[in-house]
């Protein structure tokens, strides 16, 4: 079946090399939709989207960023258009994936675009920043990054291979037919190290019960991609219980997800059930690695590249604030599950992090901030890993979920 492959770049500079991938996507016997984003000249063929029609869907004229040259600010909005123009396109079904080349500039312009598709629409881009620190390029989209080995800079014998090879698999992917999915309610969970046991039997109750659960691991793109699915609407149900990234987040560890985290199910009306996992830890690399200002906290190597801070009284106050605040605006079936007795493995009697004024101080900030009209609060004299703790868990979200069929 033909398909038609979008493809997003700056034709000023690059116009032979996409038509390089264009004719190679044609012989493979599928349409290409071209976008121009380029805004230093003309393009060196003509585009069937054209750059001043990406300016202006990113609220911008062509002619003011080419006199204003402010690279930063056109690369602004050509991003902020290419993804408005590449959103319409897919929601009027006229794209079945998005191909792209470029060094920095170009590549910020098509991950732009590429981010707004949903999981699974196939999405490839050649990139000289491909082999760096990829997150900002891919965000928590299914993004295929391949490394151009030489510069996105003309046709060389280095260059027609691997763009060759990233016509191919976007054209791969756009032929291949995924397996029929059943349709089994999803329902997500987030999880730490500390909390498997925990999420473990919240899940194997979920199954039972005829659900398939998705678990995140709450090292901030775990929870950030999380959100992201539960805002597309993908889920029935989520439990939530490691809402550790707000740790991160709030103190400067390395795994935060962003002032975000909460919020999707919130705002969407998803039955969530939350609880406080891990929310005795803050995470740094190597120890060497952890700031100088925290030296003299507790701290805990949990291998040799992750060392555990524990949270304060003073900090585990604020994020009972903060997640309180959070679930208030839920307007969707919510409870907070609050385990007395500990909320990580390593926050219990006789381990590293058992500090039980740290703990009664973040029970305490949710007691009083906590919006009990809106939020079921449920506080068990247990553990967050004892089974009994699991189940009750789970046993609350299955009560708010019809039935699988």
């Amino acid at each position: 079946m033909t398909r038609t492959i979008l493809l997003v770049g700056t034709l000023d500079t690059k116009g032979a090399e996409y038509a390089y991938v264009r004719d190679l996507i044609h012989a493979r016997g599928h349409r290409t939709l071209v976008m121009d984003a380029g805004v230093a000249g003309e393009p060196s063929f003509e585009p069937d989207v054209g750059a001043a029609e990406v300016a202006r869907a990113g609220g911008a004229s062509l002619q003011e960023l080419r006199a204003a040259g402010d690279r930063g600010a056109a690369l602004t909005a050509m991003a902020a258009g290419a993804a408005r123009l590449t959103l319409r396109a897919y929601g009027q079904r006229t794209i079945d994936g998005l191909l792209a080349l470029g060094g920095s500039g170009g590549t910020s312009i098509a991950a732009a675009a590429m981010r707004v598709l949903p999981v699974g629409v196939p999405k490839v881009v050649v990139s000289t920043m491909a082999a760096g620190d990829a997150a900002p390029y891919v965000g928590v989209k299914d993004v295929t990054l391949m490394y151009s080995v030489v510069d996105v800079a003309g046709l060389n014998r280095i260059s027609r291979r691997v763009f060759a090879n990233a016509a191919g698999a976007v054209c791969g992917m756009v032929e291949q037919a995924a397996p029929a999915a059943d349709d089994t309610p999803l329902i997500a969970a987030s999880m730490f190290g500390v909390t498997t046991p925990c999420v473990t039997a919240v899940r194997q109750a979920l199954e039972t019960a005829g659900y398939e659960v998705l678990v995140f691991h709450a090292t901030g793109s775990g929870g950030r991609a999380m959100e992201g699915l539960i805002a597309d609407g993908y889920f029935a149900g989520v439990a939530d219980v490691t809402t550790t990234e707000w740790c991160d987040e709030l103190v400067g560890g390395v795994l935060s997800a962003g002032p975000a985290r909460l919020d999707a199910a919130a705002a969407a009306g998803v039955p969530q059930v939350v609880s406080l996992g891990a929310l005795d830890m803050v995470n740094f690399g190597p120890r060497a690695s952890v700031p100088a200002r925290f030296r003299n906290r507790t701290l805990y190597v949990h291998n040799p590249q992750v060392t555990l801070m524990r949270t304060t009284a003073d900090e585990c106050a604020q994020l009972g604030r903060i997640i309180a605040g959070k679930l208030n605006r839920a307007v969707g079936p919510t409870c907070l599950f609050v385990p007395l007795r500990g909320v990580s493995m390593i926050d219990a009697d006789g381990q590293p992090f058992h500090d039980p004024e740290a703990d009664r101080r973040l029970f305490q900030a949710l007691r009083d901030e906590l919006d009990t009209d809106t939020v079921d609060l449920v506080e068990l004299d247990l553990h967050v890993n004892d089974p009994a703790f699991a189940r009750a868990m789970a046993d609350r979200l299955l009560a708010w979920l019809p039935r699988p069929a």
